[in-house]
């Protein structure tokens, strides 16, 4: 990296982002200078040394143990400007980030700065800008979770996310765990059954769940396309299969990064159909 250089570049940048980098620096320090850093570590080492010389000279052991401080501090710092510019260039104009807390940035960082996998700093930057497009949408605990998250985790997780039905809030709909259409994206037993272990999913393979008290006439939403069912009664339950997001879940549902399945949609309908519930919507929709 030369001297002085920034991961993030200055020029034109929305209102949005500037304030974005305002913030990140205000909480963790500086963000432009990534060798300042280093120069800042390298003149307190220094110091320590003039110190410690008057008495003896480092040892070898000591003077890696600098060499990797430095090191470390350095990539921390890279790590951080690269979550931060991906963050800043997918604010939309109308993004409230003066609400955002430092103390979250600041402890939203101290969770990541170590994560240098390209994937997995996408997933950290999808979170810094919808807390700094919408601050109070990700808790500190939804940040420490991320934290415990390999990239298997999250790889998973996203093949799930293609299930997600937005009903009311963000549903998973995993009907029949020995089906095709879950398998072939690998979401099986034994995959729901790690999901719910991590806590991310409430995983029960016998009775399931169903969402209660839905009115005769609910529409729905698949990646946005909404979908208007009819019902029988006033008040109906519709089955949604073998798990339940749990909050944390819920949370990291627009952070996955997942697509959707036209396969998937037309299986759950149906299903749903031979439940004697109507499709009050013409299938023919785009976005």
């Amino acid at each position: 990296m030369a001297e002085g250089n920034s991961l993030i570049n200055l020029g034109d940048i929305s209102k949005p982002a500037t304030v974005l980098i305002e913030k990140v620096s205000a909480a963790v320090g500086v963000v432009f200078e990534p060798r300042r850093l280093k120069r800042m570590a390298r003149a307190e080492v220094e110091v320590e040394k003039i110190k410690a010389l008057a008495k003896i000279e480092l040892s070898d052991i000591e003077q890696r143990a600098i060499d990797r401080f430095v090191s470390q501090e350095a990539r921390k710092q890279e790590n951080i400007e690269k979550i931060t510019a991906q963050a800043a260039a997918s604010l939309s104009p109308d993004a409230d980030v003066k609400a955002l807390e430092e103390d979250w940035v600041a402890h939203f960082f101290k969770q990541c700065d170590t994560v240098s996998d390209k994937e997995m700093q996408t997933l950290w930057a999808r979170l810094l800008s919808g807390e700094a497009s919408k601050p109070g949408t990700y808790s500190k605990r939804t940040v420490e979770f991320i934290s415990t998250m390999d990239k298997t985790d999250a790889e998973l997780f996203t093949r799930l996310c293609t299930f997600v039905w937005m009903i009311g809030a963000p549903t998973l709909v995993v009907l029949d765990t020995d089906h095709e259409i879950y398998q072939k994206n690998g979401i099986t037993f034994n995959a729901l059954k790690h999901l719910d272990s991590i806590g991310l999913i409430s995983f029960e393979s016998m009775s399931g769940y169903s969402r209660l008290k839905i009115p005769k006439y609910c529409t729905f939403f698949y990646y946005g396309r909404p979908t208007t069912l009819e019902f029988q009664n006033d008040e109906n339950s519709l089955p949604i299969g073998k798990a339940l997001l749990t909050s944390i879940g819920q949370e990291l549902v627009s952070l996955s990064g997942s697509n959707k399945s036209d396969e998937f949609y037309d299986y759950a309908l149906g299903t749903w159909q031979e439940q004697n519930i109507i499709l009050s919507t013409p299938l023919a929709w785009k976005k």
